[in-house]
């Protein structure tokens, strides 16, 4: 207390400990230690206090001790400001002039969009607009605010708050500042494609952005070496979304970012993504070719290390996670050997799945998940619509699996796996895997939500809706999807278009990993049980896939084919309603499908080399993309249809036309096409002579209740053969 001189006595007397505290004074504890006054904005309402009051609007928070002085709440936040910076807005401001007393100081961003003209409220902005390192919980006195939409007025609140604001009545103080966005510059370009590479280039493209807010003018791509600091960085400018980056030293892995520029300015960079240049000497083949060559001929002696060392990886992985060292050596000497790839590793290899589970896969707290709609099934379980929040960021829609009670050890085995396998994957154009749920029930799979589900129903339903180019670029996600996981000696062995999804940017992603394994016999997804035992679909796959079980990346190209002629057929059924056993024998006659109307020649020649009899004979997946980013860049290419000269030598199957002259009414011409479901439906109608059916138009098919696509398509195609068997009936004149 100091000079207790100038004290009265009694107040002397209570701080020696001879007597209660009095007012305005208080101690902890009963004994001789001294009285202490009472901090600031605190008072001892009676004699012998052992602790002080808060006094009106003055807290102590649960974390303050009980003699630690009382504060406030801070004032407002001062001189809030903004800057423009690309489609983003930068918010800053100062320090409150009064703290409350206390030095934690936190910031909250509450974002209102409010209407033109002040006709209205203001309302809160939804979960599109992002925040910059975050909304709530800010420690800076800084926040950037992003996807914010082109013509709207926005009001920004920023509060102050600190540990006693949850105890005060009063509302946390805030600043408001008001901003326009009636002019914003494009938003980011959502990704890039490698083109080609080189040792010392790469080439790259890329989509528009998806909000361009006016006319791209050009695009501005930086690059730097991934091993340096990111300020020794390069820029080159294009005027279109493609560019080669020249002057590159061999082997580097080098990240890139583009950002598009209109009148008002340039937009926002888009994400890193890391190309790597070809290896002195290297050429643009597949890694799992080129290892064994380059391990011969470069490595020389070190050769028997590297066989040495594959030959324990088979030994160990039978056993637990003992393997890991062993693994992680290998991948360290493929990446110390400039090939840059990480291999797959299969899950079945785990004597535990929850080893691979936890090696390969997050685990997230079911407590930031919200399940809101089931919108399918699948084999183990429900499929269902989501949301995800994990604690400081945004809120985002997710697809959920889940797998049902009552499961059995195989079955949980088997949907782990397939988590386990997507976590091991990072690429634009294959699902991304969000996590997994294995210490709560109903166990489940998190992925990324596909807007536009499955291709082939997507496909079904947009009907002539797109262009030829759109198809292509659909077909080159799909392409560099695939040579990915090629590069990563992964066989998908279920290939089709009815595993692949498709976003809201028409982005299509490979997906489901485990079904190959576990296909079911359903008239939507048909199978065969081949000779040694496993169940094939035979309509995407591949000769030596069916025959000996045997499959590999070619064997994937084989249905990558398959894929193509889907998406250019806008999801018809391959082979149509050809039984099983006749595709086989088709396949094995050299009977290959022909090209879906419209499609252009140069497209169907690429099916035609991807169901090559030889797998060896095949394209690689690499040799695929570069050639529809040749289509790509010149769309002209595109206009041509049908065989022309180049027809191949395969012999192309047919749908099946009917034998017109022994058919004698509508009836036997529906059998005859297998359609006879619609025999009804014709009768109602009173089609029954072939004259009158002849005449009839799509509309006329669709005004009779046939309402499936593909049917319509298949009874309309008859019709016009029918057309030219009636016209060849017509007598001649003389």
């Amino acid at each position: 207390m100091g000079d207790s001189s100038n004290l009265p006595l009694h107040v002397v007397q209570a701080y020696k400990g001879k007597q209660a505290c009095p007012l305005g004074f208080f101690k902890v504890s009963v004994g001789h230690d001294p009285c202490l006054p009472c901090p600031a904005h605190s008072h001892a309402p009676l004699p012998g206090s052992h602790e002080c009051v808060c006094q009106n609007r003055y807290y102590r928070s649960p974390m303050d001790n009980s003699d630690a002085p009382c504060t406030g709440i801070p004032s407002a936040p001062r001189d809030l400001s903004y800057e423009i910076v690309g489609s983003n807005v930068l918010l800053t401001w100062r320090l409150p002039k009064d703290l409350g007393g206390r030095k934690d100081i936190f910031f909250n961003v509450i974002c209102k969009v409010c209407p033109a003209g002040s006709s209205g409220p203001c309302v809160r902005c939804g979960d599109r607009v992002q925040f910059e390192p975050r909304q709530v919980g800010l420690t800076e006195s800084r926040v950037q605010v992003s996807n914010l939409l082109a013509h709207v007025q926005y009001s920004f609140e920023i509060q102050a708050v600190n540990l006693v604001t949850e105890l005060s009545p009063e509302a946390p103080h805030y600043a408001t500042i008001n901003v326009s966005t009636s002019q914003t510059v494009p938003s980011a370009v959502p990704m890039m494609h490698q083109v080609s590479r080189t040792t010392s280039s790469i080439t790259l493209s890329w989509p528009q952005p998806d909000q361009p807010n006016g006319i791209i003018l050009d695009y501005q791509l930086r690059y730097f070496d991934k091993a340096e600091d990111e300020d020794n960085s390069f820029i080159l400018t294009s005027e279109t979304n493609m560019a080669t980056i020249s002057n590159l030293t061999p082997g580097k892995i080098y990240a890139f970012q583009v950002r598009a520029r209109t009148a008002v300015g340039y937009g926002p960079y888009s994400g890193k993504m890391y190309f790597q240049t070809l290896m002195g000497g290297e050429r643009s083949d597949m890694v799992q070719d080129r290892l064994p060559l380059i391990v011969g001929s470069a490595l020389g002696g070190l050769a028997f290390l590297v066989i040495a060392a594959i030959s324990i990886l088979a030994i160990i992985f039978k056993s637990k996670r003992r393997e890991t060292p062993y693994t992680d050596r290998l991948q360290q000497y493929i990446s110390a050997r400039g090939l840059g790839v990480k291999y797959y590793i299969d899950p079945s290899t785990y004597e535990d799945p929850s080893e691979a589970i936890r090696e390969f896969a997050k685990e997230i707290d079911v407590s930031f998940i919200k399940i809101e709609e089931v919108i399918g099934s699948g084999e183990f379980g429900q499929v269902c619509f989501g949301r995800l929040k994990h604690p400081g960021k945004r809120e985002y829609t997710v697809a959920i699996k889940t797998l049902k009670s009552g499961y059995t050890d195989e079955q949980w085995r088997e949907f782990l796996s397939e988590a386990s396998i997507m976590g091991q994957f990072e690429h634009p154009n294959v699902i991304h895997l969000e996590g997994v749920v294995t210490k709560n029930r109903p166990v489940m799979i998190v992925t990324e939500f596909m807007e536009n589900g499955s291709l082939d129903s997507f496909l079904r339903q947009k009907e002539g809706q797109f262009s030829v180019l759109q198809l292509v670029g659909m077909l080159r996600g799909i392409a560099a999807g695939m040579r990915y996981l090629s590069d990563m000696n992964y066989v998908h062995r279920d290939l089709a278009a009815r595993n692949i999804l498709v976003n809201s940017n028409l982005v299509c992603k490979v997906s489901d990993f485990g079904l190959s394994r576990f296909l079911e016999d359903d008239a939507s997804n048909p199978t065969y049980t081949g000779a040694l035992g496993c169940k094939i679909p035979i309509r995407w796959s591949a000769p030596e896939a069916i025959q000996y079980r045997k499959f590999t990346s070619s064997s994937d190209v084989w249905s990558y084919g398959i894929v193509m002629w889907e998406v250019m057929s806008y999801g018809e059924r391959p082979y149509w309603d050809m039984s099983n056993q006749d595709v086989i024998n088709a396949i094995d006659q050299d009977y290959r499908l022909p090209p879906p109307p419209d499609c252009p020649t140069v497209l169907h020649l690429l099916m035609l080399d991807c169901w090559q009899k030889e797998r060896v004979q095949r394209p690689r997946f690499e040799q695929i993309v570069s050639a529809l980013d040749k289509m790509i860049r010149k769309p002209s290419a595109l206009k041509a249809t049908g065989t022309g000269s180049n027809r191949p030598p395969q012999p192309l199957l047919s749908n099946c036309p009917p034998d017109f002259p022994s058919l004698s009414n509508a009836h036997e011409w529906l059998d005859a096409i297998k359609m006879g479901r619609y025999k009804e439906n014709f009768d109602q109608a009173g089609l029954i002579t072939f004259d009158v059916i002849s005449r009839m138009t799509l509309e006329d098919i669709q005004r009779i209740g046939i309402t499936l696509v593909g049917h319509q398509k298949k009874i309309l195609n008859s019709i016009q053969l029918m057309r030219v068997y009636l016209n060849q009936l017509e007598p001649v004149e003389v």
